[in-house]
């Protein structure tokens, strides 16, 4: 017979009822802050310990929430992860990430290790647009909200910037500065969303201004320093001349920098750069990169919320398009 106290001895030595116990247990109103002092007290002098477990398996709900990513390699996603840790610590729940892997191939063992798990809810970060992805979390039956993309398929809520809008900010900052050649280290072709959304938006600042569009001066990448390495080199064998690159990401622009570095160019004398995110990278490169800023903070603190709102109240959230900035540091200069 087991000799531990329960929830009625904390209402007995506290002279309260017992639901009154578990409003202050489940953070629940109806009690005052004297009433709550006396209930942690009473706990405190039993030595009873609440067995959050177990109530959640009755309510089918474990406090878990899991943040699908495809790779941790960049501080792109480590402040969309602080954002959703922080926001999700301050409403009881925690957090599982999983690294589904850059093409996304590791997303279906992962939803079915979540599903047995009873994991509350997923936030999809930045994932590629694979409309398998998106397929399986609306048949998995968990709530889903996506973070820096979004399906072409499927209505999941979704938090954002304005890939297309943003990238033609960055492109009419160079032409601004008096840039007309301007190359662009640009993302996946076969990425319908941010890749494809980010080269439009360049093409449509170029074409605004009357400055001809020049294929040769786009190369691609897959939103990596590696990538953007070997995108650069080709840019600079291709002989093409120009004076301003638009990056897909500051992983991007900061490997153009590193590139003219090792071939004896200097960035912004000898070509202007601009990257998007701002991202610890882009504070820490030589020079400092000037880059669009996405409020990656914001996007994981809202997107928990946005999940928090279907979870616990069964409302999908309304998508959400936030605003960016360009950030001026040293790796642009006017030119005449």
């Amino acid at each position: 017979m087991s000799n531990s106290p329960t929830i009625k001895d904390v209402a007995r030595k506290a002279d309260v009822s017992v639901a009154t116990v578990s409003r202050v247990l489940n953070n629940l109103p109806g009690f005052s802050p004297e009433t709550e002092e006396r209930v942690r007290k009473a706990m405190d002098a039993l030595g009873y310990q609440y067995n959050a477990v177990a109530r959640n398996l009755k309510l089918k709900k474990t406090n878990i929430i899991a943040v699908l990513i495809p790779h941790v390699e960049t501080t792109f996603y480590v402040k969309i992860l602080n954002g959703i840790e922080d926001s999700a610590q301050l409403h009881g729940y925690n957090v599982m990430v999983c690294h589904v892997g850059v093409s996304g191939n590791r997303t279906q063992q992962y939803i079915k290790m979540l599903l047995e798990r009873q994991i509350d809810g997923i936030i999809g970060c930045s994932l590629p647009p694979d409309e398998k992805i998106d397929t399986l979390m609306v048949q998995c039956g968990i709530p889903c909200v996506l973070v820096s993309t979004f399906s072409t398929r499927y209505s999941i809520p979704y938090i954002r910037v304005d890939d297309f809008e943003a990238s033609y900010a960055a492109t009419s900052y160079l032409i601004e500065k008096g840039h007309r050649k301007i190359a662009m280290l640009a993302g996946s072709q076969d990425d319908a969303v941010a890749g494809a959304l980010r080269l439009k938006g360049y093409q449509k600042s170029l074409a605004d201004h009357k400055i001809p569009y020049n294929e040769r001066l786009v190369t691609y990448t897959r939103f990596s320093y590696e990538t953007g390495v070997e995108a650069m080199k080709k840019l600079l064998r291709s002989k093409e001349k120009f004076t301003g690159i638009v990056a897909c990401c500051d992983e991007v622009a900061v490997a153009a920098i590193s590139v003219a570095y090792r071939q004896g160019l200097n960035v912004p004398d000898d070509f202007s750069v601009i990257g998007y995110d701002n991202t610890r990278t882009a504070e820490m490169s030589i020079p400092p990169l000037t880059t669009v800023s996405q409020p990656l903070y914001k996007m994981g603190e809202d997107s928990f919320n946005m999940l928090c709102l279907e979870i616990e109240k069964g409302n999908k959230a309304a998508n959400q398009v936030l605003p960016f900035k360009i950030v001026e540091r040293d790796s642009v200069k006017k030119v005449k």
